[in-house]
């Protein structure tokens, strides 16, 4: 329990920290056009860094799976309300070209950042383990920071199971306008911590190639082009398939539409910038 209270105390102190860099840039960015590049990185650090100490507690420090999900719900909760227009997910931003709601130069140089966000996280999160602040920091520090591949499949397979998650997540945001703006958050959440419970054994479910880039990339067990097919080509492939289904296919089938072409959900909203 001290353990948990301790990484509690840091998924706190992250969220905080980046809410109040967040909050300092708009106030002295708000009218300069890079601004939401900034916030990308700050959202995207911020969600990598929850990540890196949620990851830890899972396979090092062995919490309770009831625990886990539960957290993986109010950070995810957390992420939604705080990112102010930070897409924080590549796939998302591949997306915003497509709807033509970013330019493809405005949506390379938001990925470019989200990158950054997650580089920052993954070089930052081992000086922060290496204060020992609890003893699963310790464990984790005398064992050189190492991780383990969470892929427990074949490759292919495990691609599939990052696609479908993917798939899953998209969709439910295509169709988040029919819920009340008030429970959206609450309802993308709770569709990320039901795949985090089915599909976490198998790939860790992660569905973000920034996300996993800083989280399971530097991990042994696969190559970078191994991570890359799984963690990069089956959250493409999710979002695209989703977006077919429901742009194309189903309208062609019946007719009409069944999404929203300006999302308001927090994680993907935007405006064009040339």
């Amino acid at each position: 329990m001290a353990d948990l209270g301790v990484s509690l105390s840091l998924l706190a102190l992250f969220v905080l920290l980046s809410e109040a860099t967040r909050i300092t840039a708009i106030k002295l960015l708000t009218k300069r056009d890079y601004c939401i590049y900034v916030m990308e990185i700050i959202s995207t650090f911020q969600l990598c860094a929850c990540t890196h100490e949620l990851k830890l507690l899972g396979e090092v420090g062995r919490i309770e799976p009831q625990i886990g999900l539960t957290l993986t719900y109010l950070i995810s909760v957390v992420h939604a309300v705080t990112f102010h227009g930070a897409i924080g997910n590549p796939s998302g931003a591949l997306e915003h070209i497509y709807r033509r709601n970013l330019t493809g130069k405005c949506a390379i140089a938001r990925v470019a950042c989200q990158f950054l966000g997650a580089v920052v996280a993954r070089a930052v999160i081992p000086y922060v383990w290496a204060l020992g602040l609890s003893d699963l920091h310790l464990r984790h520090k005398l064992f050189g920071f190492k991780c383990i591949s969470p892929i427990n499949a074949t490759l292919p397979r495990a691609a599939a199971v990052e696609l479908a998650c993917a798939f899953a997540v998209q969709t439910a945001v295509l169709h988040i306008h029919k819920v009340d703006e008030k429970y959206r958050a609450h309802v993308v959440a709770a569709v990320i911590t039901a795949l985090v419970y089915a599909a976490g054994s198998i790939t860790g479910a992660v569905f973000n190639p920034a996300l996993a880039f800083s989280t399971q990339f530097s991990c042994s067990g696969h190559t970078f082009a191994e991570y890359s097919f799984v963690y990069w080509l089956g959250p493409v492939l999710g979002v695209a398939s989703s977006l077919l289904l429901f742009d194309k296919v189903i309208p062609t089938l019946y007719g009409k539409g069944y999404y929203q072409k300006d999302l308001d959900f927090p994680f993907f909203e935007t405006k064009k910038i040339l």
